[in-house]
């Protein structure tokens, strides 16, 4: 299996494929947004970013346990598109295309969207801070971290076929080959540690998105930390 580090740009967002594959991805996420309660008419943006095992998903989870969030999680969504992944440059370009187009789509419509992918560089930023300004909803960034072992822990757990939970194929080796990837976030963001208690991070979350305080934002751009070594 060949898998391309972090995920691709978007400049190719006008492939006429691009909104033949957001519809089938609307087939699962318009099931999602019905069952929301809240939100409408808050349109808001909080992207996570960070590598895989860091606690994406979990965090994304519980966020929504606080406040109302359609989660556009590129793994789960990955499968719906493709059914078989084969991690493909191509297949990346064709997922990201199809997943901020939809990410646009929704927040248009007054839906607050979390979007959960890797994100590792600046490239595959771009297109959501893009999208963020050109419909003027508000955005905050987080990067989810955890400590090397604690990563290593829960992917091997994940590749044992003990996290139930998790749409993610990545294992160690993925994460290792990631690791070079990552490029550091230069816009005010948050970073949340979920090795620890998150607790705090979330209500921070939750007052922005039910618009209660300022987008939660600590500006670091310091490079990749000493944890995320192979």
């Amino acid at each position: 299996m060949t898998r391309s580090n972090g995920d691709p740009s978007v400049a190719d967002a006008l492939d006429p494929t691009a909104a033949a594959d957001a519809a089938l991805l609307r087939t699962v996420l318009d099931a999602d947004a019905a069952r929301m309660s809240g939100g409408a008419g808050m349109p808001r943006l909080l992207v996570l970013a960070g590598l895989p095992g860091s606690g994406k998903s979990y965090f994304a989870r519980r966020v929504v346990e606080k406040a109302p969030f359609l989660v556009v999680e590129t793994d789960r969504l990955r499968k719906a598109l493709t059914g078989r992944p084969r991690y493909t440059r191509g297949e990346n370009r064709r997922l990201f295309a199809a997943c901020h187009l939809v990410v646009e789509q929704f927040l248009g419509c007054g839906v607050p969207v979390l979007f959960d992918a890797t994100n590792l560089t600046h490239r595959s930023r771009q297109p959501l801070y893009r999208i963020a300004e050109s419909l003027d909803v508000p955005l905050a960034v987080v990067e989810v971290t955890a400590p090397k072992e604690t990563v290593r822990r829960r992917l091997n757990a994940r590749e044992a076929g003990l996290d139930t939970e998790s749409y993610s194929d990545a294992g160690w080796l993925v994460y290792c080959r990631m690791v070079p990837a990552w490029e550091p976030i230069s816009r005010e963001h948050h970073t949340v540690d979920t090795s620890t208690d998150i607790t705090p991070a979330l209500d921070r979350i939750g007052r922005w998105a039910l618009g209660q305080s300022p987008a939660p934002a600590v500006h670091s751009d310091d490079g990749p930390i000493s944890n995320r070594g192979c």
